[in-house]
């Protein structure tokens, strides 16, 4: 994977405008996070202010507005290559289709984690600003950026590998929308259903959420999200591999 096929998808992204679409991904997730916390009761009054809120306000908007805005990273991304016989130049450059999706996760990863990290400062920022009196649980506040980060990245190489293999763009937007629906409802569902999709981790990640009337804070679960993380980076190197062996 050289550094050259890594900087030509950094030179793709410019020519897509990816950076709107991710510019777009900080408002929203950052926007909700915010306006969530700060219209609460509770946070009317300084002493009702908390990290709490801040952090359900993000473990809300996060799923709503995650899911379908990693489709359209990568279905923008990899379209590209559909559109100009991307695939069969950068075979006679030396690069594999396989190769080619792994150098585009690479490059949107990239992306996705300085959107993912800015959104959480950003939100941490805006704590600070409005004068949250409690400590900033930084722990807590650090596993749970991290945790999103590692389920952003499955559900991203996840649209890579739907992008790469059907031509039909609107089929990935279709199912990022099915995520989006999936990812919000999983709050819902038992643990063990939830543990069922990608978009469902988002659920079981939450740093903070209601027991009964109380907000109060969450573990987000670490075990189940590195599980995911660890199979989901064998299984993309394992379809790509069968990317390279069919396209020969």
């Amino acid at each position: 994977m050289s550094a050259r096929a890594v900087a030509n998808e950094f030179a793709k992204m410019r020519h897509l405008r990816m950076g709107l679409i991710a510019s777009v991904m900080v408002v929203i997730v950052t926007g909700l996070s915010v306006a969530g916390a700060a219209t609460s009761p509770a946070f009317a009054v300084p002493s009702g202010r908390s990290w709490e809120a801040l952090l359900g306000g993000m473990s809300l908007a996060v799923p709503l507005a995650s899911p379908l805005l990693l489709a359209v990273l990568a279905s923008r991304q990899v379209d590209i290559e559909h559109q100009g016989n991307g695939w069969l130049l950068s075979q006679t450059s030396g690069v594999t289709p396989g190769g080619l999706c792994r150098i585009k996760l690479l490059a949107v990863g990239i992306v996705v984690a300085v959107v993912t990290i800015l959104e959480s400062v950003l939100v941490l920022v805006a704590g600070l600003l409005l004068g949250v009196p409690d400590r900033v649980p930084a722990g807590l506040w650090a596993g749970y950026t991290a945790s999103v980060l590692v389920a952003n990245l499955v559900v991203l190489a996840l649209h890579v590998l739907l992008s790469a293999r059907i031509d039909n763009q609107l089929v990935g937007l279709g199912i990022g929308v099915l995520g989006t629906i999936v990812a919000v409802f999983a709050t819902a569902l038992p643990p063990a259903m939830a543990h069922l999709t990608p978009w469902g981790y988002y659920a079981l990640v939450a740093a903070a959420g209601y027991q009964g009337t109380q907000l109060v804070a969450l573990t987000p679960a670490y075990g189940s999200i590195a599980a995911l993380g660890a199979v989901a980076a064998v299984l993309f190197v394992i379809v790509t591999g069968r990317f390279d062996r069919r396209e020969a």
